[in-house]
């Protein structure tokens, strides 16, 4: 079905935006409510539940190692159990990318191209992905390389220009409430660090299968980092009033000024939104595809991409219809329903997949 192999690099440079791309917008603000000056502790916490997440999603992997969570799941659980567990796992991924896709169009709609209908934002984004989703996982690898500079350069000269306007009395006192705040505002990041387990869908076609574990650690580190250093950012500039932005990072590119010439650089947080966007799109759009086609038992994932395609630009209005929905969805159901769909079911597979194991080779 899917005849392609990537790196394990590759299948970290595709995750990492598939993570940092919508933390980073939303993330401070939201850590920001419960944490205070302590949000920056918070992606430390929520990180636990991606390297738990990973670590599962391996074990799996090695256990089954041909297959995705899709396939493994009718041997573990049966047959009819499989298909029930993966139609809900089909229609779980079909639902967030509905949700990625509309918040990708709200953002660009609301912050740059006011008077541009979102059906053409929403429809044009669609195209594109699934254009590379039937290109194969070898060409979305390619284009993650291609872009992921695109997509780390512009952060990186954001924090170097804006460092002047940096208030680093902000960040005290560290922990003046208690460890508690920065636990509670470690719920929301953690329901992104689930989405880890995407990489059960990239496992099986990598051509260095052995490092799979070790990158996929290394990219939960980078990404942990990442949303430490961008709530740092925000928090010494923004300070208090970083709960009160709906968009932080974007308050902050407007403090960048380099000379005369060289200010408000909101096309910088435009850049780098767009582009993780497109990646994260793709592998969830990917996954999604694979995953149909394997529970459908087709010979082929690209006989699906457009009707997916379809779904998806539908998924992307009827989930939540604005963006008041669509925060409230960000904060009280995506990080309970990720965690449940990717690390606590993933963790039941496993554990009666051992189980089966055991007792199997008891029997011999």
């Amino acid at each position: 079905m899917e005849k392609g192999k990537i790196s394990s690099f590759q299948m970290a440079i595709l995750m990492y935006p598939t993570i940092v791309a919508t933390a980073i917008l939303g993330v401070p603000s939201i850590t920001a409510k419960y944490a205070q000056n302590d949000l920056w502790l918070s992606p430390i916490f929520a990180s636990l539940i991606g390297y738990v997440t990973v670590y599962i999603a391996d074990k799996l992997h090695k256990f089954y190692p041909d297959q995705t969570v899709i396939q493994f799941s009718e041997q573990i659980i049966g047959r009819l159990g499989g298909k029930i567990l993966g139609f809900m796992f089909m229609f779980f991924y079909i639902q967030i990318t509905g949700v990625m896709i509309k918040q990708y169009a709200e953002f660009v709609v609301d912050s740059f191209l006011i008077n541009t209908p979102i059906i053409v934002i929403v429809a044009s984004m669609v195209a594109l992905c699934a254009f590379v989703t039937r290109g194969g996982l070898e060409g979305l690898g390619r284009a993650a390389q291609l872009f992921f500079p695109v997509f780390i350069f512009p952060l990186l000269i954001a924090i170097i220009f804006v460092f002047p306007d940096f208030e680093f009395k902000n960040i005290f006192p560290i922990l003046g409430n208690g460890i508690m705040p920065p636990l509670k505002g470690s719920i929301v990041p953690g329901g992104w660090f689930t989405e880890f387990f995407l990489i059960t869908f990239l496992l099986p076609f990598l051509a260095d299968k052995k490092k799979g574990m070790k990158y996929g650690m290394l990219t939960v580190f980078a990404v942990m980092i990442t949303l430490v250093m961008v709530n740092l950012v925000v928090l010494f500039v923004l300070g208090a009033t970083t709960s009160t932005k709906v968009y932080p990072l974007m308050s902050v590119a407007r403090y960048i000024s380099f000379g005369e010439f060289f200010e408000h650089m909101e096309s910088i947080v435009m850049a780098i939104w767009v582009v993780g966007a497109f990646i994260k799109i793709s592998v969830c759009y990917y996954a999604t595809a694979l995953g149909t086609a394997q529970w459908l038992n087709l010979s082929d994932y690209r006989l699906v991409v457009w009707p997916l395609g379809i779904l998806l630009v539908a998924f992307s209005f009827w989930s939540l219809p604005n963006t008041i929905e669509l925060s409230r969805y960000n904060v009280g159901v995506f990080p309970p329903f990720g965690l449940m769909m990717q690390t606590i079911i993933p963790l039941i597979l496993l554990v009666i997949a051992v189980v089966r194991k055991r007792k199997k080779g008891t029997d011999n």
